[in-house]
C-alpha cells in the first residue's frame, strides 16, 4: 500500500513522461518533415541550376564536345551524384561512374541519407524552345546531405531530447512540492480522525491548507471534534448528575432502614412519611426520565387541536398566582392586543412547557422580585417570553441548561429540582416544530423566548 504523496507523484511523473514523449514526437516529426522538405527545395534548385548551366554553355559553344561542362563532375563527385551528358539524339557526350560514388559512400567520406537504391532523373536541356540534349543525374540517396546538414539534424535531435530530459527533471520537482501540498494536509486529517477515534477532542491540525476543499475538510474535521468533545462532556455530566439524583434518596432511604433495623432509630409514622417521601421523590425521577424517553424517541402520543395563546397563557399563569403571592412575587402578562394567536399543538403537553417555565422562574426569583410574560407577533412567528429578575445562570452552563438532569452552578443546585423540566421543555417544543432561546445574566434574571409558527386561519 503507497501513501497518496507517493501515488501523486508517480500519477504527475508519469502523465509527465506521457506527455513529454508525445510532444518530443510530434516535435521530432515536424521538424524531421520541414526539414527534409527544405532539404528537397534545395536539391530541385541544384537540378534546376545544372540544366541552367549546359543550357549557357551550349548557347556559347554551339555544339556537344568532350570538355562542355566537365566542370561539374567536380561539384557532383564531392555532393554524391552522377552527372551523364547526351545530346539531342540521347547519346552519351561524357559521364560519370556511378560505381566510383557507391565505393565513397562505402567509405564514409561524405554523410548521405537513405543510402541505397541507385535513382536516376532526366532532364531536357532547351534552346531557343528546341531540345538540344540531356542531362542524367544518378543518386544513391533520395535525399543527398552535406556534413553540415546531417550535424544541423543531430543537433535539433539532441535539443529535443535534453529539453525533453530537463523538462521531465523540473516537472517531477514541482509533482513532488505540489503532491506534498495535498498530501501532507490530507495526512493531518487522517492523524486527526485517529485521534478522534481514540477519544483524543483536543487534537488540531498542525498544517494548514490554501486549497478551499482541504480547508473546508479541516474545518469539518475540526467541528467535528468540537461537537464530539461537547458530547463526550454531556455524557461525563449526565452519568455525574444520574448518579448524585438517583444515589441520594437511596443513601437516605438505606441510612434510616439500617438505624431503624438497629434500633437507633424508632419505628414511626413520622419516619415512615419521610422515607415515603423520598421514595416518591425518587419515583418523579424516574417518571420525568420515562417521559423525556418518549418525546426523545418521537413515541409520545400528541393530540393536536387549535389553541389560542392569548387565552391559554392567562389561564396557566393564574394557576401560579398562589406561589407568586408566598414570595411577594409580582407575576404579569403582557399580550400585544389586535392579534388572535393561533396555534396548532397539544394542549396537555404545551401546558406543561409553560408550567415548567414559570415554575422555574417563581423558584428561581428572590423574594419581592417579579416575573413578566410577554405575548406577540413578529414577521413570521408567534413569541412568547418568559422574564425574570431571579439569579440567573452563569454564561458557561447556558449550553447545557436543555440537557437532561444539569443544575447549573451550585447557586442554583440548592434548590430543589430534578434538571429535568428544560429537556422535557425542548422536546415538546421540537414535537411542534417551535423553538426556544435563553438569555441570561447572573444576579439580573433570565428570559426564555419560545417561536411559535401561528395558524394560517390567523
Amino acid at each position: 500500500m503507497h501513501s497518496i504523496s507517493k501515488r501523486l507523484s508517480l500519477l504527475f511523473i508519469l502523465c509527465t513522461i506521457a506527455a513529454i514523449l508525445l510532444v518530443t514526437l510530434f516535435v521530432n516529426v515536424t521538424v524531421t518533415n520541414k526539414f527534409n522538405q527544405y532539404m528537397v527545395d534545395i536539391q530541385n534548385k541544384r537540378y534546376h541550376r545544372i540544366v541552367a548551366y549546359l543550357e549557357d554553355v551550349y548557347k556559347r559553344e554551339g555544339n556537344w564536345s568532350e570538355n562542355t561542362g566537365v566542370e561539374l563532375m567536380h561539384e557532383a563527385y564531392m555532393g554524391n551524384y552522377c552527372l551523364t551528358l547526351m545530346d539531342e539524339n540521347k547519346q552519351p557526350v561524357w559521364g560519370m561512374n556511378p560505381n566510383a560514388i557507391k565505393t565513397q559512400l562505402n567509405m564514409d567520406a561524405m554523410p548521405v541519407q537513405g543510402s541505397g537504391v541507385y535513382t536516376i532523373k532526366s532532364f531536357a536541356i532547351k534552346v531557343d524552345s528546341k531540345t538540344v540534349g540531356y542531362v542524367d543525374i544518378g543518386q544513391y540517396s533520395s535525399i543527398l546531405l552535406s556534413e553540415e546538414d546531417v550535424n544541423f539534424k543531430d543537433s535539433i535531435n539532441k535539443s529535443i531530447i535534453a529539453s525533453g530530459v530537463l523538462t521531465l527533471i523540473i516537472i517531477s520537482g514541482f509533482s513532488l512540492f505540489f503532491s506534498r501540498q495535498l498530501s501532507n494536509p490530507i495526512k493531518e486529517v487522517a492523524k486527526m480522525s485517529v485521534n478522534l477515534s481514540k477519544g483524543n477532542f483536543e487534537t488540531q491540525p498542525g498544517i494548514r491548507s490554501n486549497l478551499l476543499e482541504l480547508e473546508e475538510l479541516q474545518k469539518s474535521v475540526n467541528i467535528l471534534a468540537g461537537k464530539l468533545k461537547y458530547q463526550d462532556t454531556l455524557r461525563r455530566r449526565l452519568v455525574s448528575n444520574i448518579t448524585h439524583e438517583i444515589r441520594t434518596p437511596l443513601n437516605v432511604l438505606q441510612n434510616n432502614l439500617e438505624a431503624m433495623i438497629d434500633g437507633v432509630y424508632p419505628v414511626t409514622t413520622e419516619k415512615l412519611n419521610y422515607l415515603n417521601e423520598e421514595v416518591i421523590r425518587f419515583g418523579k425521577l424516574i417518571t420525568g426520565l420515562h417521559m423525556l424517553k418518549e418525546f426523545e424517541t418521537d413515541s409520545a402520543k400528541l393530540s393536536f387541536e387549535t389553541i389560542y395563546l392569548d387565552e391559554f397563557i392567562p389561564e396557566i399563569c393564574k394557576d401560579f398566582n398562589l406561589d407568586a403571592e408566598k414570595k411577594n412575587i409580582n407575576l404579569k402578562y403582557s399580550i400585544e392586543p389586535n392579534h388572535k394567536y393561533l396555534i396548532t399543538g397539544d394542549k396537555d403537553q404545551l401546558k406543561q412547557v409553560f408550567i415548567n417555565l414559570f415554575s422555574n422562574a417563581i423558584k428561581f426569583t428572590e423574594p419581592d422580585g417579579r416575573v413578566l410574560v410577554n405575548l406577540y407577533e413578529d414577521d413570521k412567528n408567534i413569541v412568547v417570553e418568559v422574564c425574570d429578575n431571579g439569579i440567573g445562570i452563569h454564561v458557561e452552563d447556558l449550553p447545557y441548561i436543555f440537557e437532561r438532569l444539569f443544575r447549573g452552578d451550585k447557586s442554583r443546585q440548592k434548590i430543589e429540582g430534578k434538571g429535568i423540566g428544560l429537556t422535557i421543555v425542548k422536546s415538546i417544543l421540537q414535537l411542534h416544530n417551535a423553538s426556544i432561546d435563553v438569555e441570561s445574566k447572573v444576579g439580573l434574571g433570565t428570559k426564555f423566548t419560545l417561536y411559535f409558527t401561528g395558524n394560517e386561519k390567523s
